[in-house]
Formats: C-alpha cells, sequence, structure tokens
C-alpha cells in the first residue's frame, strides 16, 4: 500500500544550506507559529536572503541566548542584520541591538521593513549603522557578534570586543593563510582548524570562559561557532524568550 505524504512534509525544503534566495512562494514551508517560521517568513517576503543565512543565524542566535549575557547587542559586519533581528525577537530583554556593517547592502532596508512589520516594536529596539567595525564604541556589557567574518575579519571583530571584555560568537569563514596564524599546527591538523584553535586559546588567555560548538554542516561546512563569555564580577542578566 501506498504511504501518504503530508503535502506540506512533502514539499518542504531540504537543503538547508542553499544559496537560492527565499522568494514569498516559500513562506508554506514556514507554517507554525514558532519563532524561527515567523522570522522564515518575513524572510521569505523580504526577498533578498537565501535560506543558507536564514539557518545560520537562527543557529547562532540560539546558542548566543543560551550562552551569552549582555545589556546590548552589536552585530559586527552585519550584512542584512538578520542575525541582529534574531536575536532581537528571541532576547526580548534585551533593549538595545545594533547592526554594523561599513557598507550596508540596498535591500537591508527590505528586510527592515519585513521584520518591522511582523514585530512593530523593533522599530525601536534595532537599529543598522554604517561605520568602520574598529571606529564603533563597545562596551563591556555587550554581546558582540559575527557572523561568517571572512579571512581576518573575524579576528578585527575579536580585537575590539577582547578590547573592550565584551561577551563574544563569532562563525568564521575563509581563512587566509599567508596573513594568520596556525601556530605551526597545519602539520597535525587542516589550517583552517588549527587558526580556529588558536582563536578560542586567546578568548581563554584573555579571560574567558569559552565554548566551542559547531552548527549542522549541512548549513555550512564553515560551520565552527566560537563563544566567549568574559568573566566580570558581575554580568546584566537578560531573559530569554
Amino acid at each position: 500500500m501506498k504511504q501518504w505524504i503530508d503535502p506540506v512534509e512533502a514539499d518542504a525544503p531540504r537543503d538547508i544550506g542553499s544559496k537560492s534566495t527565499l522568494r514569498p512562494g516559500a513562506q508554506r514551508h514556514y507554517p507554525s507559529d514558532s519563532a524561527f517560521d515567523r522570522i522564515a517568513r518575513v524572510v521569505c517576503r523580504a526577498g533578498c536572503l537565501p535560506r543558507k543565512e536564514l539557518y545560520e543565524s537562527w543557529e547562532m542566535a540560539k546558542r548566543v541566548r543560551s550562552n551569552l549575557r549582555g545589556s546590548r547587542v552589536v552585530d559586527l559586519a552585519c550584512g542584512h542584520g538578520l542575525l541582529a533581528y534574531a536575536l532581537a525577537v528571541i532576547m526580548p530583554a534585551v533593549s538595545e541591538i545594533i547592526a554594523v556593517d561599513r557598507r550596508l547592502p540596498p535591500s537591508a532596508s527590505r528586510l527592515r521593513e519585513a521584520m518591522e512589520a511582523e514585530w512593530p516594536e523593533l522599530a525601536t529596539r534595532v537599529t543598522l549603522h554604517e561605520a568602520d567595525i574598529r571606529a564603533f564604541e563597545i562596551r563591556a556589557n555587550d554581546i558582540v557578534v559575527c557572523a561568517h567574518g571572512c579571512g581576518t575579519l573575524t579576528d578585527r571583530v575579536m580585537d575590539v570586543a577582547l578590547a573592550a571584555g565584551a561577551d563574544l560568537a563569532v562563525l568564521p569563514c575563509c581563512a587566509d593563510h599567508s596573513r594568520q596564524d596556525d601556530g605551526a599546527l597545519s602539520g597535525w591538523v587542516h589550517p583552517d582548524l588549527a587558526i580556529d584553535v588558536l582563536r578560542a586559546v586567546r578568548l581563554g588567555n584573555a579571560g574567558y570562559k569559552v565554548w566551542t560548538k559547531t552548527i549542522d554542516k549541512a548549513i555550512t561546512p564553515k560551520n565552527r561557532l566560537l563563544l566567549g563569555r568574559h568573566r566580570h564580577a558581575a554580568r546584566v542578566p537578560t531573559a530569554s524568550a
């Protein structure tokens, strides 16, 4: 006997690492009232982001919420700012979320308008800025995040976070082997992994509690997520959604 298959499930996206842009018609894949599905439908309506970025941002946002605490979130090299918006949705106690990039994509306004239509309160909680990340002031009680900072960009984000003693979450991207130190470990492990290991050691040496995590490789092969919480005497608590 032929097995019956739910038509929604049968039509659900299976390639969560697809670089194809999500369009309004894809909203049917995300029918529930969960925070993820609501964000996904907004991304579909905005029509300017690939599916993989939706899943990357969501997986990173969940881990940031679970491990880090701060009074403000700063998303450096933010692109469209999806990670900042996802954090704003699932960390409602954080009143200020700032997304910073040297040059925001022209379509970033489409995502902003779609997110604010779904969650009007985000208009006063999330702001986007065009600025050099090293010129933006980071505070000790910030949570600094960066998704897929290519090459030395991840290291520059780490520089500004560590200088302020801020909490940190980075999802590194492609390494620049000619400019980044692998600690002479590349004889044992892949140079990209060696570079990320040294980043984790750097956080620990700077007085951070360190988490080394991964997200699903089906989303991206560049899936190593590094989180660090500074061991301040007091941290500002944030509630989870």
